[in-house]
């Protein structure tokens, strides 16, 4: 991140917090990697800021979590001086919640890197139009226009300016390229922006190896001749014909059978094709870029994989990271992708609301990125207005092809939350058998739960603590 300029105007930061190491993180390493001179002021509490106050703030660093004593009227009270970045120690979906209905225009959970804090100042002391700051005190926060960081990539955290400076790195070359990442991470579009800043002027074509029957496989990358087979026709040209003097894109590479895995070894290193049922050798000029989502190495080890074909083509690695190692870019991905499908579905949404915008950071993603498109866009078809709440994502969530709920979640031999003897049981009683079983039933997945009830998921977080402080205090009596 590049250093401040001299003559660049100096911002007050206030931070708010009663470790003081957390303090110190801030002053020596967070200011250092700003792109903005930054002035860190420091207090243990806000009655102690505004007691010390003798100027405006800018910023303020504000510690949310329970040691710090301070409440939600004590952060209100900052955000009406000035924008609040709030900070957790426990990644508490009721802390971020509460935070962001007091006010704060971002939270963030420690430990973070300072490049992460100095970023989340700096988006919050120079919005652009494209995302506009909140207005004091409130948490309604408007989705930012749809925009790319890099090619068609939305992101700017830290391990995403990696994976974007190697693109640029290799992208030139002519060896071939291997994406890795889970499904859901963007590989094809990876593929897409190294053949885009290859300057090879031919066409970028993709193939899916494990979409694609296997008997047809072979006929889909080097094509046929008329005659070859049954349904052949006429002469066809396959992928790799087609993508002469650009990239080749074969996605889901170990999905490949073995015998064909030989035959695309054979071109690799002769740089020549025989479409099926041809006698004639073709000279062929494309740039290789694979994926997969599976581990190569242990493929290869497996035997499913020829360590002669990986090696050549695992040249230029490059690994996609999980979206959860990510959150930082979860909340610019949602903001873009509803704007894009409410414009597309006709609907007015623009925005999420507090507690939706929480769900969305703390949810896993086990799908990545293609999943959290996914639930927006159901969550934008099967509903209308101008902000998606918490219950809709949940909703959504819990009715998407990989999340599935079938019925009532309740197992048949659950029983009645009414006793079998007739006794009525107390309404706290049922409530919490009912919420467990439905934890139960989903393995403990909170949103999918929530979901299922038709209640907010952070009614079941704020229950569960509930519970626990029972517990604590029925330990303590004890």
């Amino acid at each position: 991140m590049a250093s401040a300029e001299t003559d660049s105007p100096v911002h007050r930061v206030l931070v708010v917090d009663r470790d003081p190491v957390f303090r110190r993180f801030v002053r020596e390493e967070v200011a250092s990697r700003s792109g903005l001179a930054l002035d860190i002021l420091e207090a243990e509490s806000w009655s102690e800021a505004r007691a010390a106050a003798e100027a405006p703030v800018d910023a303020i660093l504000f510690g949310i979590d329970g040691a710090n004593g301070e409440r939600s009227a004590d952060l209100a009270a900052a955000a009406a001086e000035a924008p609040v970045i709030a900070i957790s120690g426990t990644g508490s979906l009721g802390l971020a919640v509460a935070a962001m209905r007091a006010g704060a225009a971002d939270v963030l959970v420690r430990p973070t890197r300072p490049e992460a804090v100095a970023e989340a100042i700096e988006r919050t002391l120079e919005p652009t139009p494209k995302q506009p700051l909140v207005p004091t005190g409130s948490a309604r926060q408007t989705a930012r226009a749809p925009s790319t960081d890099f090619e068609r990539f939305i992101g700017h955290s830290e391990v995403m300016r990696g994976v974007f400076e190697l693109i640029s790195r290799v992208s030139p070359s002519k060896a071939p390229v291997f994406v890795t990442g889970e499904s859901g991470t963007g590989k094809e579009l990876t593929a897409e922006a190294v053949h885009g800043r290859s300057g090879r002027p031919g066409a970028f074509v993709a193939l899916n190896c494990g979409a694609i029957p296997r008997d047809l496989m072979e006929s889909e990358i080097f094509g046929h001749v008329r005659g070859a087979f049954t349904s052949a026709n006429e002469d066809r040209a396959g992928a790799a014909e087609l993508a002469n003097g650009g990239t080749l894109f074969l996605d889901e590479i170990c999905e490949m059978a073995p015998d064909l895995q030989t035959k695309l070894l054979r071109f690799i290193q002769t740089g020549t094709l025989r479409r099926v049922g041809d006698t004639q050798s073709r000279p062929v000029d494309v740039r290789f870029v694979c994926a997969t989502n599976r581990n190569p190495e242990a493929e290869v080890a497996a035997g499913r994989f020829r360590a002669d074909l990986y090696y050549r083509l695992h040249v230029l690695p490059v690994h996609l990271p999980p979206l959860r190692e990510r959150c930082e870019d979860i909340l610019p991905i949602a903001d873009a992708t509803l704007l894009a499908f409410a414009a597309e579905e006709g609907r007015g949404f623009t925005r999420f609301d507090a507690e939706a915008r929480a769900l969305l950071v703390h949810y896993e993603w086990p799908g990545n990125v293609r999943q959290l498109q996914n639930v927006i866009r159901r969550a934008v078809v099967m509903n209308d207005g101008d902000e998606i709440t918490a219950p809709m994502l949940a909703m959504a969530l819990a009715r998407a092809g990989q999340i599935g709920v079938e019925a009532p979640v309740r197992s048949a031999d659950a029983g009645n939350p009414i006793q079998q003897s007739g006794t009525i049981e107390p309404f706290w009683l049922q409530e919490r058998r009912i919420i467990e079983d439905a934890l139960s039933a989903f393995d403990g997945n909170v949103v999918q739960a929530a979901a299922a009830l038709q209640i907010s998921a952070s009614t079941i977080y704020r229950k569960k603590q509930g519970w626990t402080a029972d517990r604590l205090v029925a330990h303590s009596a004890a």
